[in-house]
C-alpha cells in the first residue's frame, strides 16, 4: 500500500522522507557548532533585554517632563562589564537627553583645581541622564594604588565625597552608584580574550596589565571605598558581573527602580536577582566575614 502523501509547505512528502527529513533535521541541529550555539544564545538574550530597554524610554521621558536630573556611576575593576552593560542601557535611549562620560587624565590646570570641578562641568541639565564610565570614584581605587594622587589628596576626597554626594542628591539630582563585581579567574579570561581577540586588543591598558598583579590591592580598595562612602543619601549597589548577560539585566532594573515613573501597564518583572545584586553594606559585610574565614579578602 502506498504511503499517504502529506503537504508541508507545499512540499508532499510520504511519512517515510518526512520522518527522514525530521532526523536530518535533528542531526543538523546537533552539528552546530558551539559558537553558533553561544550567538543564538546570545541573540536570545539581547532580544530578552529590549522589554527593559523601552521601559529605559520611558524613563526618559519622564525625565524630560519632570526636568529632573541623573547621573549614573559605573564603577569596578578593568573588564567587570561596565562598557558592556552602558551600552545596552543606552542602546535605544534618546540621544539628545542623555550623555556617557568617560573622562581620561587630568590636565595640569585641572590638576590645580577642586578635584570635583571636572565632574561637575560635566553634570545634566533638567531632564538629561548622565552615565559617568569611571567617575570621581577613581581618587578611591585606581589612584592610590598606581601613585596618580597623593596620601593626603587621597585622604581628604574620602573625608569630602560623602558630603558632596549629600548636597547634590538633597538638590534633586537622582544618583545611581553602581560596582560592578568580577571574580579574578573571570577577569584574567577576559583579558587573555583581549590579547588575542584583534577587534577587543584596544581595551588593553598598561593598567589592565597589572591589575592581576594588584589584585589584594584594589580588593582592599573595593572594601575602603564601600565601608567610607556607602550611606543612605547615595548607597553603593554592587551587580555581580561573571555572567554579563544577567549584570546588564540587573543593572537596568536597578536604574529603572530608582526614578518614580509610570510602569503601571508593564507587566515586567522588576525586581533584581538578590544573587546578582548586592547593596553595599552588605558586600562590607561578606568581605568582612570572608577576612575572618580565610584571614584576607579575596573578592
Amino acid at each position: 500500500m502506498e504511503n499517504q502523501l502529506i503537504e508541508i509547505d507545499g512540499q508532499q512528502l510520504t511519512a517515510d522522507e518526512l520522518v527522514e527529513k525530521y532526523k536530518a533535521a535533528k542531526n543538523a541541529k546537533q552539528k552546530l557548532s558551539k559558537a553558533a550555539k553561544k550567538a543564538l544564545l546570545r541573540r536570545r538574550q539581547e532580544q530578552s533585554l529590549k522589554p527593559y530597554q523601552a521601559e529605559l524610554i520611558k524613563m526618559q521621558q519622564f525625565m524630560d517632563n519632570t526636568g529632573k536630573r541623573m547621573i549614573i556611576l559605573f564603577e569596578g575593576r578593568d573588564a567587570s562589564g561596565k562598557g558592556g552593560t552602558i551600552r545596552r542601557v543606552t542602546r535605544y535611549m534618546n540621544e539628545k537627553h542623555y550623555r556617557v562620560v568617560a573622562l581620561g587624565k587630568p590636565t595640569n590646570e585641572q590638576r590645580s583645581q577642586w578635584f570635583f570641578q571636572r565632574y561637575t562641568t560635566q553634570f545634566p541639565r533638567g531632564g538629561e541622564v548622565v552615565l559617568f564610565d569611571r567617575s570621581w570614584y577613581n581618587r578611591a581605587m585606581v589612584e592610590p594604588i598606581f601613585g596618580f594622587c597623593t596620601s593626603e589628596e587621597y585622604k581628604n576626597f574620602m573625608r569630602g565625597v560623602s558630603g558632596f554626594e549629600k548636597d547634590l542628591v538633597r538638590q534633586g539630582t537622582i544618583l545611581v552608584k553602581l560596582y560592578f563585581s568580577v571574580t579574578k579567574e573571570e577577569q584574567e579570561r577576559r583579558f587573555e580574550r583581549r590579547k588575542t581577540d584583534p577587534l577587543r586588543q584596544w581595551k588593553l591598558s598598561e593598567v589592565d596589565v597589572q591589575a592581576q598583579e594588584r589584585w589584594d590591592d584594589f580588593t582592599t580598595q573595593k572594601y575602603e571605598m564601600l565601608k567610607k562612602t556607602h550611606t543612605t543619601h547615595a548607597p553603593w549597589t554592587v551587580i555581580r558581573s561573571n555572567d554579563k548577560y544577567l549584570a546588564r539585566l540587573n543593572a537596568m532594573k536597578v536604574i529603572l527602580n530608582a526614578v518614580p515613573y509610570d510602569r503601571s501597564e508593564s507587566k515586567l518583572d522588576f525586581v533584581p536577582d538578590p544573587a546578582i545584586v548586592i547593596s553595599g553594606a552588605r558586600e562590607v559585610e561578606i568581605m568582612e566575614a570572608e577576612r575572618l574565614r580565610k584571614g584576607k579578602f579575596s573578592s
